[in-house]
């Protein structure tokens, strides 16, 4: 885990992982590859196994994109409260839409935010994109995968306070998501961002950090 800049928050990395944990984190892609290659070919023997191992392979080394490291890490507790506020989100923020598009005195406001994640695991950004997007009134327009940043298109931003809860929102999101299938050690930054967040909250309020 490290730090970009000075005041900056600890943002883990994938190079957390060593070598031979990054080729493990990596079989259950190359397994559905191939699981894939014999749902199209509809038969299972020891050549169209072979070929699809092979050209598992191949593929994840000639067209070679960032790996996606699985954490290996599962919180069924956390699972499930991620499930239920991401229904509860969804619900409430449709009920918000359509009465706002049958308000006759309604006027449409939006703005394009960014939002800077605790981590960089592309896992757990492109989970947070989704997570946000399925939501109505929220679309991920751009991922800055380099820096952590989301860019986003937000509905009812009259106010900075309403950017604020949109950020804030975005954020509990990815805490939830860490929680449930991030490393421990994004765990444990999580923590450590709350804390620090609710710490500033405090003293903002003139209370003890």
């Amino acid at each position: 885990m490290t730090t970009d800049a000075p005041g900056e928050r600890p943002r883990t990395r994938p190079e957390e992982f060593s070598r031979w944990e990054a080729v493990w984190r990596q079989v259950p892609l190359l397994l559905g590859l191939v699981a894939l290659w014999i749902f199209l070919w509809d038969h299972v023997d020891v050549l169209t196994v072979t070929t699809g191992v092979l050209l598992a392979v191949a593929v994840t080394r000639a067209l070679y994109l960032p790996p996606v490291l699985l954490s290996g890490r599962f919180n069924p507790g956390r699972g499930l409260l991620l499930g239920l506020r991401m229904m509860f989100d969804v619900v409430v923020a449709s009920i918000q839409v359509a009465a706002r598009a049958i308000w006759p005195t309604w006027v449409p406001t939006s703005a394009i935010i960014d939002v800077q994640l605790l981590t960089r695991s592309d896992l757990v950004t492109t989970l947070t994109a989704e997570a946000i997007t399925v939501v109505p009134g929220t679309l991920v327009v751009d991922i800055d995968r380099e820096r952590g940043l989301l860019y986003l298109h937000v509905l009812g931003t009259r106010t900075p306070e309403d950017i604020d809860r949109a950020r804030a929102k975005v954020l509990a999101t990815e805490e939830r998501i860490v929680l449930a299938i991030g490393t421990r050690a994004q765990a444990r930054a999580v923590h450590e961002a709350r804390r620090a967040r609710r710490a500033a909250a405090d003293e903002r309020n003139g209370g003890t950090p």
